[in-house]
Order: structure tokens, then sequence, then C-alpha cells
């Protein structure tokens, strides 16, 4: 635990030294505030906020993650400082899960940060809670299987732009791979339905929290975890 949480600080570190953690919290929350602006004439205020976050899901998760994540693996293995870590005393895994942690620290509070439209919302309607409470914490569980897949996406290459495209178009993929399902039948069109990230969503956007759900992405990242740290046990034999 103690190589984990000095790996996620030094990535912290690293994120709030440059700009890019500032850039895409304003980018972030200026494109939530036009969603937001949008959805304000919702006949509840719930609503509101559900559709705001829908659309946070399916148009933002795709892009800032692979962003936030593109340099973690990356960056080290172009630098040549990925030998050195891998020589080490420190695990694959904790490498990985350091990274991890510090990118969903990023993007979580730049996610709460959100939060401020709520408080607007309470300053002038009465929006339900539950069903609030219910939709950030999808967005959060869906963050973290995007940012898992973002990092295998960089434990893949050493080339940011590689990177992000990559995991852009892996995210993208699982976003929509539930549309296919809908020309499709029988066990096909069910699995395809289950593996998309944007039907596990729609429950929590409509304030419905089901433990399959939340079991869903917690595996889903675990295996997009496993699958960053054989990329990177894979490079002892290169």
């Amino acid at each position: 635990m103690r190589n984990i949480g000095a790996i996620s600080y030094k990535e912290l570190s690293i994120y709030f030294a440059s700009p890019m953690a500032y850039v895409i919290a304003g980018v972030f929350l200026a494109l939530t505030g036009v969603f937001f602006v949008e959805s304000i004439d919702q006949p509840f205020a719930t609503a509101t906020v559900a559709v705001m976050l829908r659309n946070t899901a399916f148009f933002l998760m795709p892009l800032i993650p692979p962003i936030l994540t593109m340099r973690l693996l990356a960056e080290e293995q172009k630098l040549g400082t990925l030998e050195l870590l891998m020589t080490a005393p420190v695990r694959d895994y904790e490498v990985v899960i350091g990274k991890f942690i510090a990118s969903f620290v990023i993007l979580g509070v730049t996610v709460l940060l959100t939060l401020v439209y709520v408080l607007i919302l309470l300053f002038y309607a009465d929006p339900d809670l539950g069903p609030v409470l219910g939709a950030y914490l999808g967005i959060l569980l869906y963050s973290t299987t995007t940012l898992a897949i973002g990092l295998l996406a960089s434990a893949l290459t050493g080339n940011q732009i590689v990177a992000a495209s990559v995991g852009f178009g892996l995210i993208l993929l699982f976003s929509v791979i539930d549309s296919v399902s809908a020309v499709l039948s029988g066990v096909a069109a069910t699995v395809l339905e289950q593996v998309s990230l944007t039907a596990h969503y729609d429950a929590f956007a409509r304030g419905v929290v089901d433990t399959s759900d939340i079991i869903y992405y917690l595996v889903m990242a675990a295996i997009f975890l496993f699958l960053a740290v054989r990329a990177l046990e894979s490079r002892r034999w290169r």
C-alpha cells in the first residue's frame, strides 16, 4: 500500500504542477454547464440533473479519461523511465493501481465540482436528492471503467497521441455497442447489451441503483486494469 500511495502522490503532484488538470477541469465544467443550461427546461428539477449527467456520460466520458491517462504509462515508455520503475522494488500492479487512483481522484473531483449546479437547483427548486445522488454514483462508476480502458491503452504504446486515440476508440466502442444489439436478436443481442457502458448507466440516470450495474462497472474496471498489468509485465520479456 505504501508503494501505491507513493505512486499516486507522485502522479497527483505532476497533474497539479502542469496545466493539464486545470484545463481538463475547465473544459469539463464549461461543457457540463452548457448541458445544464440546455436541460434547465425539463419539467422536473431532478430530470435536469439526469439529462446533464447523461450527456456528460455520452459525450465527455469517451474523451476526457483517455486524455487524463494517455501519458501515465506511455510517457514512461517514451522517456525510458519505465524500465527504471520496473527494476525498483515495486510490483507491476502497484504501478498500475497507483496511477489509476491518481487519475480517478482528478476526474472524480472534477465531476463532483458540478454539484454546484445541484446547489443552484436547490436554491430555485426542490429536486429529489435520491435520484440525483444515484446519478452521480453512476457517473463515478462509469469513470472507473473508462479510466481503466485509457490506462490499458497507455500501457500498449509509447506514443501519447496513439494511447489517447486507442482509448477513445475502445470507450466509444463499448458506449455504442448496445445500438448494434438493436438490429440483432437472441444471445448475441443480449451479450452486446450486457457489455455496453451506456446501457448500464441508464438505470442510474433514472435514479435506480441496481447492484448488478455496480458490479458490472467494477468488474469491467478490474478486467482492464488486469490487462494493463499484463501489458506492463510483458515488457519485462522484450
